[in-house]
């Protein structure tokens, strides 16, 4: 009986759920990881200034450059570099004379300067000049000129003007003003103009002599404060040519020719050599 007992299976099967591979579904999951990762590895760089050097600070070390091994081509490189700054740099003041320069040059020069160079463009081909009879060696940082850039000091001039070359005369305050506090003032308008513009080439010039001492005006106070010149220059790093000497008799004073009694300034004469001095001085 028990042999003959039949065994029903049920008609009704269950209902499996099939797991079905789809190419698209995985393809978009691919995708979407991989902006993910992108998008965080970006914002990292982003957020991270020093990312990117963590990321690869360490380079492999070629075969031709062992640890240890001295880079001669590189270190060679790099000190050419270095004396090439260094001869760049180095100034030797006053300025000795030079191969002399083509009137051209004057027209990428400026000058900035009182009332002892002010009529030196009606005179010579040095025709950019800039200031005024109230500017002097003391006021210098403060005393606004008129210019084609406005009317505002000579530091903002120069600074919206960029020439190639800046020379600059200021001292008609010689024996009225204390030379400590001009020498003073002058630095402060040197230096920033440095400091603002250092592929400007700066030449100070120094005061030429007069004709005869006065009670605020001797050619001594003239030497001294031209030396105190010669030590600014020297200290900021830019040139100073000796306009002095180049206008100086054999007496210590300046030429009869190079003074116009008339004018009760330099003459035209005196202009062109010291407009002469400069093409055959140059840095």
């Amino acid at each position: 009986m028990d042999n003959k007992r039949s065994i029903r299976k049920s008609s009704k099967k269950r209902n499996k759920p099939r797991v079905r591979f789809n190419f698209w579904v995985m393809f978009i999951i691919f995708v979407l990881s991989f902006l993910t990762c992108f998008i965080l590895y970006m914002l990292a760089a982003n957020f991270n200034d020093d990312f990117f050097e963590d990321e690869f600070d360490e380079l492999p070390i070629s075969e031709e450059q062992q640890p240890g091994e001295d880079p001669q081509d590189t270190s060679e490189g790099s000190q050419e570099l270095v004396d090439s700054e260094t001869e760049k740099t180095e100034i030797t003041n006053p300025v000795p004379q030079s191969e002399a320069a083509d009137a051209s040059y004057l027209e990428s020069c400026c000058l900035v300067t009182d009332q002892i160079l002010l009529d030196i463009k009606n005179h010579t081909d040095f025709k950019d000049v800039i200031g005024n009879a109230s500017l002097n060696a003391l006021n210098c940082n403060e005393t606004k000129v008129v210019s084609n850039y406005g009317t505002v000091t000579i530091y903002d001039t120069i600074k919206i003007k960029k020439p190639a070359d800046l020379y600059l005369m200021l001292g008609s305050d010689i024996g009225a003003d204390s030379i400590d506090e001009m020498i003073n003032s002058y630095t402060t308008l040197v230096s920033n103009l440095h400091a603002a513009l250092p592929d400007m080439k700066i030449y100070i010039m120094q005061l030429p002599p007069v004709i005869y001492d006065t009670e605020t005006a001797s050619n001594d106070k003239i030497n001294e404060y031209n030396q105190r010149l010669l030590d600014m220059a020297n200290s900021i790093g830019v040139y100073c040519i000796d306009t002095n000497t180049a206008l100086k008799s054999a007496d210590g004073v300046l030429e009869e020719q190079y003074w116009s009694a008339e004018s009760n300034s330099l003459s035209e004469e005196g202009y062109k050599t010291i407009c002469g001095y400069i093409l055959t001085h140059t840095g």
